[in-house]
């Protein structure tokens, strides 16, 4: 499944925008919480989405050489998408996570090393955890937002975020435990 197709419409789908808005959208700060696009995924998955007659765009030139491409999505586009958005979909098996394959692996490092990748993960966890509860706290004042608007959907999956992670701390702190 493409996946990228339907955060591509679903950002379509709430207002119009440029290839630089959809890859600036990524890096934003719900977006980025659970998803990830680069540059190089993006640009030829909006020639698809246009291809398929799911997005449109008009062409704005600026100065001689510049142009910008604003999409929209048509109503089969829509179509898709709302389709999309309400599968329920089964959890998937299993989620992949490098860093526990490591520590499954762990007895080929001396502890040293173990215990260093531990406290280094610690670390870069509980900096994620805090930098994504300061954005929930400085946009949403920790306070959710009203049912039927979009910045509830953005609120609930950055708040998931932030327990993913401190889930992650309190795992990594359990590990040190153990391993001591």
């Amino acid at each position: 499944m493409r996946n990228l197709k339907y955060a591509i419409l679903g950002l379509v789908n709430r207002e119009p925008m440029t290839g630089y808005d959809i890859k600036k959208a990524f890096e934003d700060r719900a977006l980025t919480s659970f998803w990830h696009a680069e540059h190089s995924q993006i640009y030829p998955e909006l020639k698809r989405l246009v291809d398929e007659g799911m997005l449109n765009f008009d062409t704005d030139i600026r100065g001689e050489k510049m142009e910008k491409k604003l999409y929209t999505i048509t109503p089969a586009g829509r179509n898709e998408f709302l389709e999309w958005l309400k599968d329920d979909v089964p959890v998937e098996r299993t989620y992949k996570d490098i860093f526990r394959l490591r520590t499954f692996y762990s007895e080929s490092l001396t502890d040293e090393e173990f215990l260093t990748l531990l406290k280094s993960q610690l670390k870069q966890h509980k900096e994620k955890r805090d930098h994504l509860a300061e954005i929930r706290r400085s946009v949403f004042l920790d306070t959710p937002p009203e049912k039927g608007t979009r910045e509830l959907g953005d609120y609930m999956v950055l708040d998931g975020a932030v327990l993913r992670e401190e889930s992650y701390v309190a795992w990594l702190e359990h590990c040190i435990k153990i391993f001591r």
